[in-house]
This record gives C-alpha cells, sequence and structure tokens, in this order.
C-alpha cells in the first residue's frame, strides 16, 4: 500500500522560510518523478515544481523561481520544498505527488497525470 505524507507547513510572517517535508513509502520511490502542488481557497490548483527521479533537474512555476527550491533524498523516501521569501500569496494548502517517469514528456503540473497524492500540509503566511 502506497502512503505519501506532507509535514512541515506552519504559520510564518512574510518574508520568512519554511521547509516543507514529504516521505513515499509502499513504492520504488527513485522510479518516480516528484512534484509539489498547491491550493489556495476559491483557486485552481497550482503546480510549484518537479524534481526528476535522480533530482537532477527541477522545474518550477514562474511564481516561485528564486524563492522555493526542491530537493530529494532517495536513501530515505523523501522530498524537501524549501520556501524562502515567502508572502501572502504563498497561502496555501501544499500537496506532494508522485508520477512514475520524468517530469518532462507530459505537462509536469497536470495534476492528472500524476499516481499518488498526500493529504496536504497548509502553509499560512501572514502579513
Amino acid at each position: 500500500q502506497v502512503q505519501v505524507v506532507e509535514s512541515g507547513g506552519d504559520l510564518v510572517q512574510a518574508g520568512g522560510s519554511l521547509r516543507l517535508s514529504c516521505t513515499a513509502s509502499g513504492l520504488r520511490f527513485d522510479n518516480y518523478a516528484m512534484s509539489w502542488f498547491r491550493q489556495a481557497p476559491g483557486k485552481e490548483r497550482e503546480g510549484v515544481s518537479c524534481i526528476a527521479r535522480n533530482g537532477g533537474i527541477t522545474y518550477y512555476a514562474d511564481s516561485v523561481k528564486g524563492r522555493f527550491a526542491a530537493s530529494r533524498d532517495n536513501a530515505k523516501n523523501t522530498l524537501y520544498l524549501q520556501m524562502n521569501s515567502l508572502k501572502s500569496e504563498d497561502t496555501a494548502m501544499y500537496y506532494c505527488a508522485a508520477r512514475i517517469g520524468p517530469c518532462n514528456g507530459r505537462p509536469w503540473y497536470g495534476g492528472d497525470t500524476y499516481n499518488y497524492w498526500g493529504q496536504g500540509t497548509q502553509v499560512t503566511v501572514s502579513s
């Protein structure tokens, strides 16, 4: 049984930093591209980042480039998202998702191409 669990969400002031973690079990972690998505109330789900199976390539949404950094530790089956210079518009529920194969080929920000999802962790940025 596959489980994907996010953690690290919190309330933080604008300009602050936060690191999210996502641990997956029940799957061959290094066979999967791993992505972060987020969804704010009343808004559509947005792709935040996708990191390749070996961690060699990472893609980001324009809205987070230069502020967020995704990384992964395949030995620990864990994905991370380091978020710096947080803004109020970063407030959302953040989800981790796993897709077998690479980030490229099919648009990585298309949520319907993912095999497994976590339950989410809430990030709230106060201004």
